[in-house]
């Protein structure tokens, strides 16, 4: 699974990108301080289910917390994207197919107001005209793809009368579109598959629109949400467009949080409503995190930047979290108890989760094993979030 960090230039997308992974990039106050894409691994955060089977899990990827299990997903951080980033302006066609492996898109806008269109300094800026640039942009990107092959390829398919969704999906592939994804746009649209060839620009461009809102589902991280005008900023971002997840966000605090944890000063995790100060504290590092406390902790419950990511893999993209285990030695061969977790889709079956951990598995199955009942399931038998099972092969 691959996550794609996009907004404007000076948004606050390398601090969130740095907040979620700790890796070592660039931040500046400047806009494309970001110009090749950064990748690094971000986490999903859920209940263990080491202290319901008596145990203590010793992760291989991830870590876990207190009964607080972080679960790996890649992330990757492109520049900003600015009005005309579709025609190329600002290296744009090169920023945006760097998405088109991304399974998701986080849009990270500046809700403070305090940055215009470009990413430079300003006040009272509205942070709604980002959402509506960036959103024309990504159907803009899809449309060029599309007006690439189309006339020739939508001839084709209306003369030699090919069903066309599975055609669509061959073709855009590339995007991570599937025949679902196309069947899904086609009903939702109603739109005329006998004739593609006698669409107009217009429904060219709707149909670009609601495919790439199917196969790259987006979710908004107001970032900034400490600012002075933030909170109302926000609530203008939700009324104007109802029908995203909006979710208030402070990279800033994030990132200070789990810098000082790992420095061992607080205690601290990620996603959680509070902190707890573990040494000594100079006056400057007391007032950065009282200041957190007060502004983001109190005000929001918790920084965002774990509930973004949780809620874009659980919510938009409906995954579900399942451990492989053997129903009577959760430990594998080396030891390590409860080391893996895989991330799936909720449609997932038992057959679905073998073939994930090794095709071996999925060729030789015979059944699995609720780690919890201890039943044997069907390769059929659709798996529910944090899902012990354990694989039988001949």
């Amino acid at each position: 699974m691959l996550i794609g960090l996009v907004g404007k230039p000076s948004c606050g997308k390398s601090t969130f990108f740095k907040a979620c992974t700790l890796a070592d990039v660039l931040i500046a106050a400047y806009p494309f301080a970001t110009i090749k894409p950064n990748h690094g691994i971000g986490y999903v955060k859920i209940d263990c289910i080491d202290k319901e089977l008596g145990v203590q899990c010793m992760p291989r990827t991830g870590y876990c917390v207190k009964g607080k299990r972080f679960v790996a997903f890649d992330l990757l951080d492109v520049a900003g994207l600015i009005k005309g980033s579709s025609e190329g302006k600002g290296l744009g066609n090169q920023f945006l197919d760097d998405l088109t492996n991304a399974d998701a898109l986080i849009h990270i806008v500046d809700a403070s107001g305090e940055t215009d269109a470009g990413g430079k300094e300003t006040k009272k800026y509205n942070p709604v005209d980002d959402i509506k640039m960036l959103e024309n942009e990504l159907d803009l990107w899809y449309l060029r793809i599309l007006n690439k092959v189309w006339k020739s390829f939508s001839k084709k398919i209306q003369g030699e009368k090919k069903n066309f969704a599975q055609a669509i999906a061959l073709q855009f592939s590339g995007l991570k579109v599937n025949e679902m994804n196309v069947n899904q746009v086609i009903l939702k649209g109603r739109y005329d598959v006998s004739k593609p060839a006698n669409w107009d620009d217009k429904e060219l461009l709707r149909f670009a629109h609601d495919l790439r809102h199917v196969s790259k589902p987006m979710i908004i991280a107001a970032n900034k949400c400490d600012r002075p005008d933030a909170f109302e900023n926000i609530k203008n971002l939700k009324k104007e467009y109802p029908n995203l997840i909006i979710v208030p966000c402070s990279a800033d605090s994030e990132l200070a949080l789990r810098q000082a944890s790992n420095a061992g000063l607080i205690e601290y995790i990620p996603g959680e409503e509070d902190f707890k100060i573990k040494k000594e504290l100079s006056p400057k590092q007391k007032q950065a995190l009282e200041s957190i406390k007060k502004n983001v902790l109190e005000v929001y419950e918790n920084t965002g930047v774990q509930e973004v990511l949780n809620t874009t893999v659980f919510d938009l993209l409906k995954y579900i979290a399942i451990f492989p285990a053997g129903a009577n030695k959760l430990a594998d061969s080396k030891g390590n108890i409860l080391p893996d977790c895989f991330l799936l889709p909720e449609t997932s079956t038992a057959l679905d989760f073998a073939a994930a951990v090794h095709t071996d598995l999925a060729k030789n199955f015979v059944k699995a094993i609720d780690v919890r009942t201890k039943k044997a399931v069907g390769k059929e038998h659709k798996l529910k979030n944090r899902d012990g099972i354990e694989i039988i092969t001949r």
